[in-house]
Formats: C-alpha cells, sequence, structure tokens
C-alpha cells in the first residue's frame, strides 16, 4: 500500500482568493478526490531528481507492459533512497502509462477530438472520400464498442470514455462514482442532440439544470395531496409541457383584477413554446447541458450512438473518422499506447543563489486512473513531497459532477478484477466532490496532499 497508513476525512485547499472554512487543516489529507475530467498534459515538480524515469531498459520496459496485461498491483515502500536503482518502481512507471484506444492512425491525432480541426489540415484520410472503407472502419468500431460495453458490464472494465467531434461520453461501471448502477455521463449536448436521445426512449437527466424552487414546492404539495401524473420517457411530469403556459396565465391574473386584461395582449401558446425552446437552447455546448443516463438506459444509449451517423462528421478534415474510445483494459480491436514522459532539470534563482528544480511532464490522453497510479509512484520516489499542474480537456471537466448521494457498498470487492490498483478503485468509488470543476493543482508535503479546483 502507498504512502501513510493513517486515514485522515478528505480535506480540500480552497483557491487563494477564497476564506478559508473551519473544516480545512494544514496537514492535509492522504488522498485526494477523484477527477473523471480527461487531462492532456501532467506537470510535476520536485526538490529530488526525476531522473529514475528516463531511458527505461528494455527488461524494465517489457515487464511493465507485462505487468499491465496482467493488472499486477505493485506495493511500494514508503520511501525509496535510490529510485534510479529500483527496477520495480521503473517497471510500475512503465505500467501507469498504459492505456488503449481504437481506432489507431498513428498520423493522425485522436484526442483531443473537439476543436482540433486546425491541426488535422493537410492529414491524409483515405476513408473520407470513400464510403465502402468507412462502412468497414465503422463496422470495426461497432465492435470494439460492443466489446468494452460487455467488459463494462461485467466489471472487468472500470470505465471508458468515447470521444466524438461534438461530445465527449464517460461510461463508469457499477460501483464507480458512488452508483450502484452503468452510469453514462455525456457532455456538451445540444437540444438537437436530446431530442434525439428521448425519441430513441432513452432516459436521461440533466444534474445541472435546477428545478424552479415555486414548482418544486407546488408538485410536492400535489403529492402529498396523493395526485398521480403520469410519467414521461425523460422522467418529467406531463403536466411540465404546460407549467410555462399556466405560469403565465397567473401572471396576468392581476389584470383581470384590474379590469385591463382585455387590453392586453397574451403570448399564445407558440410564443410560449418558442420560449421554452430558447431556453433550452441557451445550454446548448454549455457545461450545464450534461446529461446523466442511468442503468440498462446506458445500453439503448450504446445503440443510439452506434446508429446515430451525426456522430461522424461528414465534411472537414475529421470526416469519416468514428469516434475515439479510451480504455484503461484491453478490448476488442484496441491497440496499446502509452502516454509520453520527459523529465527536465533547471537552476531556479533564490535569494542565495540558485537551486536545482526537476520537473516530470507527462503528455496525451491522461485517464483518472493514470493519474492516480503516478501520483501514488511518485509519493514513493519523490520521498512524499512534489508539485503538480493539471491540464484538463475542459468539456470533459463537468463529468466530476456528483450523479449519487451515498457511495455504492462493497465496491471493492466488485470490482476486484477490473485491472486498476486497489488504492485507484477505491479511490474512483467514492462520490464526486469537484463538482464541474476539474483539479487544476495538487501538492504533496510529507505524504500529505493539499489541492485547488
Amino acid at each position: 500500500i502507498w504512502g501513510d497508513p493513517l486515514a485522515d476525512p478528505l480535506v480540500k485547499t480552497e483557491s487563494p482568493e477564497k476564506p478559508a472554512t473551519a473544516c480545512e487543516t494544514p496537514k492535509g489529507s492522504v488522498t485526494f478526490p477523484a477527477d473523471w475530467s480527461l487531462k492532456t498534459r501532467l506537470l510535476f515538480t520536485s526538490s529530488q531528481s526525476f531522473s529514475w524515469a528516463d531511458h527505461l531498459k528494455a527488461q524494465e520496459e517489457a515487464q511493465g507492459l507485462v505487468m499491465h496485461c496482467r493488472a499486477t498491483a505493485v506495493s511500494l515502500p514508503h520511501s525509496i533512497q535510490e529510485p534510479k536503482l529500483s527496477t520495480e518502481l521503473r517497471c510500475a512507471f512503465q505500467q501507469s502509462l498504459v492505456h488503449w484506444v481504437h481506432p489507431s492512425f498513428p498520423w493522425v491525432q485522436l484526442f483531443p477530438r473537439i476543436g482540433i480541426d486546425r491541426k488535422m489540415v493537410g492529414k491524409n484520410s483515405p476513408w473520407s472520400h470513400d464510403e465502402s472503407l468507412q462502412q468497414v472502419i465503422m463496422s470495426e468500431w461497432a465492435l470494439s464498442f460492443t466489446s468494452l460495453y460487455n467488459l463494462l458490464k461485467a466489471k472487468l472494465c472500470p470505465y471508458f470514455y468515447v470521444c466524438t467531434y461534438q461530445f465527449t461520453v464517460l461510461f463508469r461501471a457499477a460501483g464507480l462514482a458512488g452508483s450502484d448502477v452503468i452510469t453514462a455521463v455525456m457532455s456538451p449536448t445540444t437540444r438537437g442532440l436530446r431530442e434525439a436521445m428521448k425519441n430513441e426512449g432513452i432516459t436521461f437527466t440533466q444534474p445541472l439544470v435546477e428545478e424552479d424552487p415555486s414548482k418544486k414546492q407546488k408538485n410536492s404539495e400535489a403529492n402529498s395531496q396523493g395526485d398521480i401524473t403520469p410519467k414521461k420517457e425523460n422522467g418529467n411530469t406531463e403536466t411540465d409541457e404546460v407549467s410555462d403556459e399556466s405560469d403565465e396565465d397567473e401572471s396576468f391574473s392581476w389584470l383581470e383584477e384590474m379590469g385591463v386584461e382585455d387590453k392586453i395582449k397574451k403570448p399564445d401558446s407558440i410564443s410560449i413554446k418558442l420560449r421554452k425552446e430558447k431556453n433550452e437552447v441557451k445550454l446548448d455546448h454549455k457545461p450545464e447541458s450534461v446529461v446523466l443516463v442511468k442503468g440498462t438506459n446506458t445500453f439503448t444509449l450504446l445503440n443510439f450512438l452506434i446508429n446515430c451517423k451525426s456522430i461522424v462528421a461528414a465534411a472537414g478534415p475529421q470526416a469519416g473518422l468514428p469516434p475515439t474510445l479510451l480504455s484503461p483494459v484491453t478490448f476488442r480491436g484496441a491497440t496499446m499506447q502509452t502516454l509520453k514522459a520527459r523529465s527536465v532539470n533547471v537552476k531556479t534563482q533564490v535569494r542565495s543563489g540558485y537551486k536545482d528544480q526537476f520537473s516530470l511532464e507527462i503528455t496525451g490522453p491522461i485517464m483518472p486512473h493514470s493519474l492516480h497510479s503516478l501520483t501514488m509512484l511518485l509519493q514513493s520516489a519523490q520521498r512524499g513531497s512534489f508539485s503538480a499542474g493539471f491540464y484538463s480537456h475542459d468539456p470533459t471537466a463537468v463529468f466530476n459532477t456528483p450523479i449519487h448521494p451515498q457511495a455504492a457498498k462493497e465496491i471493492s470487492a466488485d470490482l476486484q478484477n477490473c485491472g486498476l490498483h486497489p488504492s485507484t478503485v477505491e479511490q474512483l468509488s467514492q462520490v464526486n466532490q469537484l463538482g464541474k470543476l476539474s483539479l487544476r493543482h495538487l501538492e504533496l508535503s510529507d505524504y500529505r496532499y493539499t489541492w485547488k479546483s
């Protein structure tokens, strides 16, 4: 087990501009909240050298890959005196960099997919104008997607991402993020996409869309009186459709009391509908547009995405290119890839002169399990002290939105064969704490974490 065996409640360090709360402590915590956003870059800095991460031997690299494929859980000592001489550490480092991708075209950037059209201009894409080739590629992609979902359902894969050129979907196995059922979080979305999902019978919620308190009170009063209201597919009541209209009637009731109601033109039903649609469109492409799908509806979502033509660009640099599948474990049609690591030693100026400052940069599609694994390794290798800056893929920060009030029970036992270290599974099992934010900075001092989001 990495780190301090003592257990403290999680404590978050607020941003400097925010006042400290009574629950904060300068000691920090022995762990930090799970961050479900995808990262593009991590930058670790320390007073201890990162040279141990450079130039892995062929045997160490091979052993690290095998350890990943066999899901070997490594237990490093509390502190490693000579990290460069620790073969176990270097193998575990290689293991923590591995991830799986589909499709794989080495000359094409497959992550991130949102907002990279300029970087892809001029790249060779033989499938963009060949419909038969597109069909083959999409057929293989559908098999890989289905394979991942089946692994997820069997709890042999903890989670995976589907990255399209317009939105990203995070599928999580039952037991993660405090949910006892499979969940899928999609962001950003548009009104058209949400309507298409409803038409396919997919029940979903929008966790960040707050319900009007007055309507909530009315609904609770109606429920207490035993009123029975039919449900719609998306979980809302049918009366919600006319709620805007009834509110309009109530807002004009004072005109009737004054006897001037005939002189004021009330908005008709079409105007009310247009205004409602305008409010829905305002959410498009924003974090608040995130949708949550649970349970068996995630399978319906799988079929919807496989058959949805709009998830593939019809024109432009990404034309005909299927969404990128990212997973911490292997699946049908997957290609093994590793994150890129580079250490740098620099001199920084201080009052007394100069001192050595060491940094380790990790780049690539960095998933939550890699982030946690790397921090556990560095905790031992850097003797319990380092700083880290995180660079998130912004559209995925909202994946930290809480989806369940309480953590599921016996999660670790259920997910023991999912391919992740037990400590990582324990972290990812906790209820989301970051809201729609992501970690920006992490500090480890004397084996205690503090963080900013």
